[in-house]
């Protein structure tokens, strides 16, 4: 069974990195942090490597714990949880230069590129799979780990509304909460609450909406100047292309957001009920899952927005 190998590899390791993916989400940060978590009971002390993270998780235990980089240049091993693919990872060197690598995901796209991979497509959440494993390990899921968890579990099935959710999603939940977990404060932090910046990004991707092909399609963005006029850090934008999605008669929301490079934009796109947005982002090099997923591609706006849409257009 290959979590029996994967239990063998943290045990033989002196050195561990959990790394996710840059951008990363509340599925990334709490599965990051929940396997911690199961690592310290297991009697290890793994680093988790994330340069930066929306504030937002500031709630989290021990999320103060987390390292924007290492002195470790190469790790025994090395964990990566909710990356299908090696170019989103962030801070990739330590896994290309770990003895020994882990993969724990659930994206469809994945393209099992470790040593050992878990990778389980059906699941709604990286943090359901990790709670699987700790079941299957026999480990005793704290209020901590399940805080971890149901973050991710909540922040990655859109509040229980996406496909994918089971039977069994809902008995993990109901396990955390006897543990203790605060349900409505993960929602309040990674819900309700929004940063100054972040409504201040809100009103431009608002003001900017092109409603496309009869109101089925809205596409907006976001440049580099914007983020500074709202002086936004790492995070602000998460949750923008959601607000297209909820217009009525919309069925694919896409939201563009300039990177660094001037000449490249990340793409994210969001659909209602029959568009699959991954396979349109897969073109790109992205992926994700049916109805969320992401990608990278270089252009101006206008450019940017014409390759989207000729994807968009044969599905639409």
């Amino acid at each position: 069974m290959i979590l029996d190998d994967i239990l063998e590899e943290i045990k033989k390791a002196k050195t561990i990195a959990i790394l996710t993916h840059e951008s990363p989400d509340g599925d990334a940060i709490g599965s990051s942090m929940g396997m911690k978590l199961i690592l310290n009971k297991l009697g290890k002390n793994p680093d988790v490597i994330i340069p930066e993270y929306p504030k937002i998780f500031d709630f989290l235990p021990y999320i103060n714990e987390i390292r924007s980089q290492s002195n470790i240049k190469e790790y025994d091993l090395c964990i990566l949880v909710d990356v299908a693919q090696p170019s989103r990872v962030a801070l990739k060197e330590y896994f290309e230069n770990a003895n020994k690598t882990i993969i724990i995901d659930h994206h469809r796209n994945n393209i099992n590129n470790g040593d050992l991979n878990y990778v389980k497509a059906d699941s709604p959440a990286c943090c359901e799979i990790i709670a699987e494993i700790c079941k299957y390990l026999k480990i005793d899921i704290s209020k901590e780990i399940g805080t971890c968890l149901m973050t991710g579990i909540i922040t990655d099935t859109g509040g229980f509304q996406y496909e994918g959710i089971s039977a069994k999603t809902f008995d993990f939940a109901s396990e955390f909460i006897k543990l203790g977990v605060d349900v409505p404060k993960i929602y309040e932090k990674a819900f309700a609450t929004k940063t100054r910046a972040n409504f201040e990004l809100m009103k431009k991707v608002v003001d900017r909406m092109e409603f496309l092909e009869e109101g089925k399609v809205v596409f907006t963005y976001l440049n580099n100047q914007d983020m500074l006029d709202a002086n936004a850090e790492s995070g602000d934008h998460e949750g923008l292309v959601n607000i297209g999605k909820d217009v009525e008669g919309v069925e694919v929301s896409i939201f563009i957001r300039q990177k660094d490079d001037e000449n490249a934009y990340k793409i994210s796109l969001r659909s209602k009920e029959y568009v699959d947005v991954c396979s349109i982002c897969s073109v790109f090099g992205g992926g994700g899952h049916k109805r969320a997923a992401g990608g990278l591609i270089e252009g101006n706006v206008e450019q940017v927005k014409e390759k989207v849409m000729k994807e968009v257009k044969k599905v639409i």
